[in-house]
């Protein structure tokens, strides 16, 4: 009767819920990295958020960053007390977004403009991660209105920094020693579409820039430079090949089954049509299987850059941007995994299951440290893309298995 009620309450909250998630996507939380000045305003807003929700405790662990002009990143965590303190269920989200990408192909609306259409809210950031975490402030909100105390203490964190690493953001926490070995660690950024999915185990995550100089010459005289251009194509292009031909074992326990080695980004080299460039820079995402040894996959990536220093005269640079090896799998009987399990199936009617994805969530960084955490929420994989969407249904539903979670 009484998880019922908790489940009836946030159906009650649909439209705060809605009203929530639009107001803090007009708040672009984007890193120095891409541009951005951080996620201090949105993090404002969401304390407000806290503040009114009636949290027993709410504190501010900021990270000293000095590329923005405010020189810090927040991070805030929330608690609601349960009847015991011995064991603690957290919910781990975070508060910066990617930037939109090219705009143009954003043709519903604009990525900070939120719209509500066909019970879907549009906009950055929506679904990655903004969805979960007002899932997470309003499954605690249909408790303290019910006057109910969770089973055990329910603790929320929002972080910075997690698109760009988790530097200042949960790793920055971690150190704080905030986490202890026994919690119950739900990091809602990922999924599937049906919320059948629990992550247990994440592929390593590799980022690379690569630089090529040449010689810069007129567009006329190409014999007398040095097109950096073509060859750092040529180089992507033996990349590409390679990596995937080296390291192309298969495992159904991810849901994208192979390592994956992405050419993403591109930096802007001449501003003429008629200027051979004598510099190219271009970065790769490489999500790698754990079988895989990754410092063996950077020794063949530095293998083609010298083969091709030799062959054209060019000069190639490797910079690691980021690296997170895979670390080790949570236990798939585990007390939290069991629960996600029960509590899906009692709310939704689901027979989960667990397995892995591509990498980079806060959860490897706990497991890192040695504190099992999962990766749960129900998501039609949009984030990152143009025309990103949260769906309503996810975002009420997903609210009413974190609510269960804390009371069952």
């Amino acid at each position: 009767m009484e998880e019922q009620r908790v489940l009836s309450e946030i159906d009650n909250l649909r439209t705060e819920m809605i009203d929530a998630l639009m107001m803090l996507i007009r708040l672009p939380a984007i890193g120095p990295e891409n541009g951005g000045n951080g996620e201090l305003e949105k993090a404002e807003k969401v304390s407000r958020l806290l503040t009114d929700v009636g949290f027993d405790q709410i504190e501010r662990f900021d990270a000293e960053d000095p590329r923005i002009p405010c020189g810090k990143r927040p991070n805030i965590i929330a608690y609601l007390k349960g009847e015991s303190s011995a064991e603690r269920l957290w919910i781990v989200t975070h508060l910066d977004v990617v930037p939109p990408g090219e705009e143009t192909l954003w043709s519903l609306t604009k990525p900070y403009e939120p719209l509500l259409k066909d019970n879907r809210i549009y906009g950055r950031g929506s679904e990655d991660n903004t969805q979960p975490l007002i899932a997470s402030v309003f499954a605690a909100k249909a408790l303290k209105r019910l006057g109910l105390k969770p089973k055990r203490t329910v603790g929320l964190a929002f972080v910075a920094d997690e698109e760009q690493g988790s530097v200042f953001g949960i790793q920055h926490l971690i150190k704080k020693g905030i986490f202890r070995k026994d919690d119950l660690i739900v990091v809602p950024d990922g999924g599937n579409s049906d919320g059948t999915l629990i992550e247990i185990v994440e592929k390593s995550l590799l980022w690379f820039k690569i630089k090529t100089i040449g010689k810069q010459t007129h567009g006329s005289l190409p014999n007398k430079g040095l097109n950096a251009n073509r060859i750092g194509m040529q180089v992507a292009l033996a990349l590409d090949e390679n990596l995937h031909r080296k390291y192309s074992l298969s495992d159904t326990y991810f849901n994208v089954p192979t390592s994956t080695f992405e050419p993403t980004k591109k930096e802007s080299n001449v501003e003429a049509v008629n200027i051979v460039p004598g510099e190219d820079v271009m970065f790769f995402d490489c999500r790698i299987l754990p079988v895989y040894d990754v410092e063996e996959v950077l020794s063949d990536i530095r293998s083609v850059l010298k083969e091709f220093e030799k062959k054209t005269g060019a000069s190639i640079t490797l910079e690691i941007i980021q690296k997170d090896v895979a670390p080790k799998l949570v236990d798939a009987d585990s007390k939290l995994v069991r629960l996600l399990k029960q509590a899906l199936f009692k709310v939704r009617n689901l027979d989960a299951y667990v397995g892995g994805i591509g990498g980079g969530t806060c959860a490897a960084h706990f497991r890192r440290a040695g504190i099992p955490a999962v990766v749960w929420s129900t998501i039609d994989d949009v984030c990152h893309q143009p025309n990103e969407y949260a769906k309503i249904e996810n975002l009420i539903a997903d609210a009413k298995i974190f609510a269960l979670l804390a009371v069952m």
